[in-house]
C-alpha cells in the first residue's frame, strides 16, 4: 500500500501496518506498559526459523510497544511474507520470512541480547550460515 507507515512515525497514517495494540491506544503515561521481558512464540514448522530452533516452542526477550496489525496480515503473506513465529498468546507476530530468499528473516524481539561470542543466538548462525552458502554460488 501506498503511504503505509507506523503509527510511531505517522499517528494518522491510513495504512497502520505497524499499530498499538487496542489495550496501549489510551494509555498517557508510557512506562512500564510495554510487552516486556520474556515471552513465549510457537515456531512453524517447516520454516527457516523452525531449522535453526528445531523447535516449535521458543522464548524470547521481547522489549516493544508497537506491533504488526494483523489486518494486514493476509496480503503480507499473498506477498510471499511467512508469518514464521507468533505470539499465540494474542496472536501477534513475532518472527518473519520472506518466501524463497536465502535468509530473510527478521524478528519483533532482541536476539542479540541472548547471543555469546562462543554462543551465537540461532537467528544470527541461522544468517551466517545462509552468507556463507550464498557467497560459494
Amino acid at each position: 500500500c501506498k503511504r503505509a507507515n507506523s503509527t510511531e512515525f505517522n499517528p494518522t497514517t491510513p495504512h497502520p501496518v505497524i499499530c498499538l495494540l487496542e489495550e496501549q491506544k489510551h494509555i498517557e503515561r508510557k512506562g512500564g506498559t510495554m510487552r516486556l521481558g520474556a515471552m513465549p512464540c510457537l515456531v512453524r514448522t517447516g520454516t527457516k526459523t523452525y531449522g535453526v530452533y528445531g523447535q516449535k516452542k521458543i522464548s524470547e526477550r521481547h522489549r516493544h510497544r508497537f506491533e504488526f496489525n494483523n489486518a494486514y496480515r493476509e496480503k503480507f503473506e499473498e506477498h510471499g511474507i511467512i508469518f514464521s513465529g507468533v505470539y499465540e498468546k494474542q496472536n501477534l507476530a513475532e518472527i518473519i520470512e520472506l518466501k524463497d530468499h536465502p535468509w530473510y528473516v527478521g524478528c519483533q524481539f532482541h536476539p542479540e541480547f541472548q547471543s555469546k561470542p562462543n554462543k551465537p543466538h540461532p537467528l544470527f548462525r541461522g544468517f551466517i550460515k545462509a552468507a556463507l552458502k550464498q557467497s560459494k554460488r
